[in-house]
C-alpha cells in the first residue's frame, strides 16, 4: 500500500482529519485540486463559520484556535444570543445565552482563517512526524475498493493504493460518486450572497435569522474593527439567483443602500466592507456514509442548509469520532478499516445529523413560503416557540453544542 489512509480533499475537514491522525503510526496521503499557494494562503470567501462550544474545544485541541488568534487577535467574535424574525413584524423568538451554561452560545470566525490554520497545522504535523504526504493540484478521478484495500487513480494518471479511502471533497463529492454512492439533493432553487457590511446601529453580538417575504436575511455579528466606530456583520441574503446577480453587479454605494432597505433600516445605514460571494443553496444527504474500506466526512457526509449554522460543527464531530476509532484500532493492532468500525461511525454520525437535516429542510420550506396560510402558520409557530422554554433550551443546547 502507498498509504494507510488516503484523503480526497484538503478543505477544513480533510486537513483536520489528517492532523488528528498524525503521529499514531499511520501514513497519510491527502490530495486536492487546488494549487499549493491557494491551500497555504486561502482568500476570503465571504463565509463566517458559527462554532459551537464543543467545536471550539476541538479546535483548541487541534491547535487551530491558537493559530487563528495569532493571525488576528479579534478573529473570534462571540455569539451571545440569536433571534428569529418573520416578515415585517418586530416580534422575535429570542435564544439567550443564559439558556446555556456559557457566557455565549458560540463563536464566529472567517472560513478562510480556519482553512489557513488547518493547513499550517498539517504542515507542522508533517514536519514533526513525517507521516503526511500532500498532493496539491491533484484530484481523484477513479476509485474502487475491495477486501485488500482502496485503489485510486488521480486525474494526472497516477495510481495509488491505501488501506482506507476517505472522501472530504465537498457536498458534491466526486470521490463519493466514484465509489457508486448516490445522494438525495434538495435544491432550494435559490442562492446566497455573502459579504461583510458595516452599519450604524450595534448588533449587541446577536445573530439574526430573518425570514422575510420573498427573501431571507441572516446577520452574523463580527467584532468591530479596532480603528472604526462602525459596527460589522456578515450578511447572508437568500434570493433567486438572477436577483442576486443584479445585486452583485451594483457599485458599492448602491449596494449599501439596497441592503439598508432590505433590512428596513433596522441597523441604520449599511456599507459594503468586503468582496461579495454567491453560493447555490443545496442540501445533500448521501445514501450511505461508508462502504468497503471507504468513509465520507465533512460536507461529503452531510451538506446542511446554512440556517442550522452546523455544517462545520457536524464535520468536526464526525472527524473526531472517526479519528478516535481509527487511533484506537491502530494502537490495539486492529484493522483501521474494519467493517464494524466504519458501520459504528456511520450509525453515530447519522444519529447526530439526520434529524436536524430533515427538520431544517422542513422549517426552511415553511419559512420561505409566502402564501397566506403559510404566513399565519409561520407567525403562530414563532410565538409558540418563544413562549415554550423547553424548546428554547433545546435550541440553545443545539447552538452551543451541549458542551
Amino acid at each position: 500500500m502507498d498509504y494507510d489512509i488516503f484523503i480526497s480533499g484538503a478543505g477544513p475537514a480533510g486537513l483536520c482529519l489528517a492532523r488528528a491522525l498524525s503521529g499514531c503510526g499511520l501514513t497519510i496521503g491527502i490530495a486536492d485540486p487546488q494549487p499549493l499557494s491557494a491551500l497555504e494562503n486561502p482568500v476570503y470567501d465571504g463565509r463566517e463559520i458559527a462554532l459551537t462550544q464543543r467545536s471550539a474545544h476541538q479546535m483548541r485541541a487541534l491547535g487551530l484556535w491558537a493559530r487563528i488568534e495569532g493571525y488576528e487577535p479579534t478573529a473570534f467574535s462571540p455569539l451571545r444570543d440569536a433571534q428569529v424574525l418573520d416578515g415585517m413584524s418586530r416580534y422575535a423568538m429570542r435564544i439567550e445565552h443564559t439558556l446555556s451554561r456559557h457566557s455565549e452560545l458560540g463563536w464566529l470566525v472567517s472560513n478562510h482563517l480556519i482553512r489557513r490554520a488547518a493547513f499550517a497545522e498539517l504542515r507542522g504535523a508533517q514536519d514533526k512526524n513525517g507521516d503526511i504526504t500532500l498532493l496539491a493540484g491533484e484530484s481523484v478521478a477513479h476509485a474502487h475498493t475491495d477486501a485488500e484495500g482502496a485503489h485510486v487513480r488521480l486525474a494526472s494518471g497516477k495510481a495509488l493504493s491505501a488501506r482506507l479511502l476517505i472522501a472530504a471533497d465537498s457536498r458534491f463529492s466526486g470521490t463519493r460518486r466514484a465509489m457508486g454512492i448516490g445522494a438525495d439533493m434538495h435544491d432550494f432553487g435559490r442562492s446566497m450572497l455573502l459579504c461583510s457590511m458595516t452599519h450604524q446601529e450595534p448588533h449587541h453580538q446577536v445573530a439574526w435569522e430573518w425570514f422575510g417575504y420573498g427573501q431571507t436575511l441572516a446577520l452574523l455579528p463580527m467584532n468591530d474593527a479596532p480603528d472604526s466606530d462602525a459596527h460589522r456583520s456578515c450578511v447572508v441574503l437568500t434570493l433567486p439567483h438572477h436577483q442576486l446577480e443584479a445585486l452583485e453587479a451594483m457599485e458599492a454605494p448602491e449596494f449599501g443602500r439596497a441592503l439598508t432597505a432590505r433590512f428596513s433600516e433596522r441597523l441604520g445605514a449599511m456599507e459594503l466592507a468586503s468582496t461579495r460571494h454567491l453560493y447555490p443553496l443545496v442540501g445533500v444527504r448521501p445514501h450511505r456514509l461508508v462502504a468497503e474500506r471507504f468513509a465520507c466526512v465533512g460536507d461529503a457526509a452531510v451538506g446542511m442548509h446554512p440556517v442550522t449554522a452546523h455544517g462545520f460543527n457536524f464535520g468536526l464531530l464526525g472527524i473526531t469520532a472517526l479519528a478516535d476509532a481509527i487511533r484506537t484500532a491502530q494502537s490495539s493492532g486492529g484493522d483501521i478499516a474494519a467493517p464494524r468500525l466504519l458501520a459504528q461511525y456511520e450509525r453515530g454520525h447519522r444519529r447526530a445529523t439526520l434529524p436536524l437535516y430533515l427538520a431544517t429542510n422542513f422549517v426552511a420550506q415553511l419559512y420561505t413560503a409566502d402564501a397566506g396560510p403559510a404566513r399565519l402558520l409561520r407567525g403562530a409557530a414563532l410565538r409558540l416557540a418563544q413562549n415554550f422554554p423547553p424548546f428554547k433550551r433545546a435550541v440553545a443546547a443545539s447552538l452551543s453544542g451541549g458542551h
